[in-house]
Formats: C-alpha cells, structure tokens, sequence
C-alpha cells in the first residue's frame, strides 16, 4: 500500500509548476487567447530567474552570507520581467498584427526552449563545471525552506506545512484569479471579452487592453512555475531539457479543469500524483521494465481526460467562444 504521508507530499512537489502553468493559462484563455507557448514561458521563467541567481551568487565572497531577501527577490523579479517580455511579444503577434495564435504559441515554445539552453550552456561553462548542470544550493535553500514549526506537527505538518513559500503563492493566486473572474467587474470584462469580443467592444470594454493584460499576467505566473521547479523542486540545479512536458500537461489540465482555477489545485496534486505514482508500485527485480509502462500513466489519463471533456455537451464546460481566433475591429 502506498504510504500516503510521504506520497502526497512529493505528488504536491510535483503538482506545483503545473499549478503554476495551468492558473497562467486559464487566465490567457478566459481573455480569448490560447497561449501553446506556455512550455517556453515557463523555460524562459527559469533560466531568468536562474541567471539572477548565478550572478548574485557569484557577486558575494560567501554564499551562505548573502542576503536572504535579495537571493529571493533577484530571481523572482528577473523571472517576472522575462515572462512579462514574453508576454508582451505573443501580445504583440497574435493581438496587434493578428498572427495566427496557434503557430504563434508553438514558435514561442520552440524559442523558449532554445533561449534557455543557450543562457544555460553558458552559464556551465561560466562556473567551470564538470557535470551538465549548475547548482544553486544556497538561493535554493531559501526558496525551499519549510514552516519552522512543520517538523513537529507529526503528519499533518508533512502533508501541508512542508513546502516552500511558492507552493503556498500558487494555491494563493489560483484562489485571487478564481475570485476576480467570477465576482469582479476585471474578471466580468475579461471573460466578455473571450466570449465574444465584439458585443464587448460595443459595450465599451477595451478589448486589447484586456487581451494584453490577461495574456502578460498569465505568462508571469506560469513563469513561475518555471522558478519553482529549479529553485524548490529540483534544489537549485539546472540543466537543459529538464523540464519535460510540464509545459503540455499544464495546458491539458486548463481543459480537465473547465477553465476553473480552483479545480486546477487538485488536479494538478493529481496529476502531479500520477507523475511519481510508478515509484510506489512494486514491481520487482523480473518486472522492472513494467516501471517503463507505469511512467505512462499522465499521458493516459490524459488522453482520457480529454476525450471526455471533449463529450461534455453543458455551456458552462465549453471553452471561451473566441478562444484561439483574431479579433478585426472593422469586422463588427
């Protein structure tokens, strides 16, 4: 039997950079724009932050001296900026020159990942190391670090009280963005706007401006979840091609979700379950290459997922009526 105390921790672990991605996009769809760069958003997040990281590190004599509200504070902000730039160019692409926005996603993806295997190649060479990979050991023991009182509370200070401060922001920010779309007159434009953009222009509602608001918010919180992952999850090491699919899956989950950031927390400590479920299967020494198999499960459930969301026939369950198409003003 799974032993459920040390499971749902490192299926949390795991759950957050989906969190993190999932919450980004279901604000960028709500606006009517569907965002396939996500994956490079959350890449381009991580080497920034990782950068920021680096150069401070490197700029004190004792990293176990350095300041402990700017080892947090760089990275974060140098991952916020890039994502925000990131943002500002799908913005630029899909709503000012009207690109199509699924090339435009997959090309976005495609750069993300090049981008952060370049900075991050040089950043190895930099420190001279003998590995692929760079470790951040000292700014990740601040994002890392857990409640002080967590270890004393028995099992219920592992389940919920052992994290980093950034698992506690996302569960934050998908309640804040569940708040505003459903009970603000923000959240009320922006999904007018989604729905169908030119009765929204009609009624005076600033159908860019909202646009590029949601898209660039979007893209700095699924940025990150790009953080997280190096900072927290993998204790400050980087390499290239880390990330695996994280991306993909945090878009799958906004359909799993029915574009609901509050469903998006559990899904995501689900789906993060699933990703570390083959390591609490016993499968023994003549069974080994069924691990292989059980690795498999994400993306069969999945599949699954999707093609029952895809039979959901409600209104409330749909996707936003404009999502993925260009708005032409003339045109209304």
């Amino acid at each position: 039997m799974i032993n459920l105390v040390s499971f749902i921790p490192r299926a949390v672990v795991q759950g957050i950079p989906l969190l993190f991605g999932s919450t980004g996009e279901i604000m960028t769809e709500k606006s009517g724009n569907l965002n396939l760069g996500i994956p490079g958003v959350m890449y381009v997040g991580a080497i920034s932050g990782v950068m920021g990281s680096f150069f401070y590190e490197q700029s004190v004599s004792d990293a176990s001296n350095m300041n402990a509200f700017l080892a947090i504070l760089i990275p974060i902000v140098c991952c916020l900026l890039a994502s925000l730039c990131m943002g500002l160019l799908y913005c630029f692409l899909t709503v000012t020159l009207r690109a199509n926005q699924n090339v435009t996603g997959l090309a976005m993806t495609t750069f993300g990942v090049g981008f952060g295997n370049f900075f991050g190649g040089s950043l190895i060479k930099l420190s001279g190391s003998d590995v692929p990979s760079i470790a951040l050991s000292a700014t990740s023991s601040y994002f890392s670090k857990s409640l002080p009182f967590a270890e004393n509370s028995g099992w219920f200070g592992k389940i919920f009280l052992s994290y980093g401060f950034l698992a506690y922001v996302a569960v934050i920010i998908a309640l804040v963005c569940a708040y505003v779309l459903k009970y603000t007159r923000v959240g009320l434009h922006l999904r007018a706007v989604g729905e169908n953009p030119g009765t929204a222009d009609a009624a005076g509602i600033n159908v860019t401006k909202y646009k590029y608001m949601a898209t660039c918010a979007g893209c700095m919180i699924a940025g990150l979840g790009g953080l997280y992952y190096v900072m927290d999850y993998a204790s400050g090491v980087w390499s290239n091609d880390a990330f695996g699919d994280r991306g993909w899956l945090a878009i799958a989950l906004v359909i799993f979700t029915i574009w609901r950031p509050v469903v998006s927390i559990f899904a995501s400590i689900f789906f993060g379950g699933l990703y570390i479920l083959y390591l609490y299967i016993p499968t023994g020494m003549d069974h080994m290459e069924f691990q292989e198999l059980y690795k498999m499960i994400p993306y069969v459930v999945t599949l699954v997922v999707l093609v029952l969301t895809s039979m959901r026939n409600k209104r409330e369950n749909q996707p936003p009526n404009s999502l993925g198409q260009s708005y032409f003003r003339e045109e209304r």
